[in-house]
Formats: structure tokens, C-alpha cells, sequence
């Protein structure tokens, strides 16, 4: 493989958020499925679990998560009934990444026309999370509760190396943390053993280029920021 075809696939992955009816077929997702699993791993310890969703499976599990969505909304007060396992984001926000979050929250909805006084097509965008986006594929991805922060980082890999395996077929992922705090739900949904914790989804599919949601691409800070170099 030629440095140009690596950088590609790493340049052309995105969040897309619109995707096409085109079927993904098994043999394709277990090829990259096993691609993905040549990711790194703290002492080989290989602590991805992964469920795949196509068809009523994923369309009831849809409907579902939506209900609950749409109940917590009407009544806030439920939400403490649908709690994260883990804390994703942090529980106070500070600058700088308060501002890029902003900058990618507002940016999103600028270019989908949706003000800030715009609740309900807030709502309703957020909610495309839990169609998947209309992808023909949704994954969910578990760890054993026993390991520790480390297999989280392991599983970062693992997500990483999926998402580059898709571009090399010609697909597009949306990895999403928006999952995460219905796990109660999830979990019982895809047959999932108490001992298992959520770590995200993912939609996975062909990208629908016609969209406009599509042409939303995030910035990156220049390495200057984020680099120290030691001599």
C-alpha cells in the first residue's frame, strides 16, 4: 500500500450523516470487522465486542431509543433515568474544547439552517442520531466491565482501524457517542450480558453525497497547538 492510499483513507474519513438505501453485504463487514482487528491492544487483551444491526433489528431498536429520546424532552425529569456508563465528555467544560465543541455544534446547525431558538428541528436533528442516519448498517460496540481505562484506549484503535477499513471500500461511518446513555435499553436489545458496558455506536454505509448535512467537514487545529518538541 502506497503512503498516498493511507493518507486518503485517513483525509476522506468524515461523519457523514446522511446515507443512501445501497446494502452492505455480511461478507463485506466481516472483512472489515476483521480488518479492524488487527488494532493494538494493551498485552493482546482484543476487548472489542461488536453487534451488528440491519433490517427489524435495528429499525426496532430505532424506534425505541426515539420513544425514550422524545419522552425525556417531554418530561426532563426522566433523564435521570438514562445515564451514561462512563463519562465521555467532561462534567465541567473549559476552554479550549468548550469553544470547539461550540464551533462544531453551531457550525452543523448553521449549515442545516437551524437557529439557536429552532428546539424542535434541534430535537429532530439530534434524533437522526438514532436512526442511524439512515444507514443501511448501525453498530454497537461493548467492553467487558472488569477491564480497565486502558481497553478504552485500545478501543480507539480499534474504532479507528474499522473506520479506515470502510473507506477502502468505498463507505462512510459516523461513530456516536449519542447512543451511550441508553444503555439500558441497548444493551437488553442486542442480547448483551450484564457483565458488558457501551462504549458508542456507529452507522455505517454509503455516504448520500446529495446531501447537505454532508458537506459539514470539522477543522483541526494546526500541530504547533497541540506539539511540544524536546531536543
Amino acid at each position: 500500500m502506497s503512503s498516498a492510499e493511507v493518507e486518503a483513507a485517513i483525509l476522506s474519513r468524515r461523519s457523514v450523516r446522511a446515507f443512501t438505501a445501497q446494502a452492505v453485504s455480511r461478507e463485506t463487514l466481516n472483512d472489515l470487522l476483521a480488518l479492524a482487528s488487527r488494532a493494538p491492544s494493551g498485552t493482546n487483551t482484543q476487548p472489542w465486542r461488536v453487534y451488528v444491526l440491519q433490517g427489524a433489528s435495528q429499525a426496532e431498536l430505532a424506534d425505541k431509543v426515539c420513544a425514550a429520546h422524545d419522552a425525556i424532552r417531554a418530561n426532563p425529569a426522566l433523564a435521570k433515568d438514562y445515564q451514561e456508563s462512563y463519562d465521555y465528555y467532561p462534567q465541567k467544560w473549559v476552554s479550549p474544547y468548550i469553544d470547539r465543541r461550540r464551533e462544531n455544534g453551531w457550525g452543523l446547525y448553521g449549515l442545516l439552517g437551524i437557529g439557536k431558538a429552532d428546539k424542535d428541528k434541534m430535537h429532530a436533528q439530534h434524533q437522526r442520531n438514532y436512526r442511524f442516519f439512515d444507514a443501511p448498517v448501525g453498530l454497537m460496540f461493548t467492553v467487558d466491565r472488569v477491564m480497565g481505562q486502558g481497553s478504552l484506549v485500545d478501543y480507539g484503535m480499534f474504532l479507528q482501524s474499522l473506520m479506515l477499513a470502510a473507506r477502502g471500500r468505498g463507505l462512510h461511518t459516523c461513530p456516536q457517542a449519542a447512543w451511550n446513555g441508553f444503555s439500558k435499553i441497548i444493551l437488553p436489545h442486542i442480547g448483551a450480558g450484564a457483565d458488558e458496558m457501551l462504549v458508542c455506536g456507529m452507522a455505517l454505509g454509503y455516504a448520500d453525497e446529495t446531501a447537505v448535512v454532508n458537506r459539514f467537514e470539522t477543522p483541526r487545529v494546526p500541530v504547533a497547538a497541540f506539539t511540544q518538541w524536546l531536543a
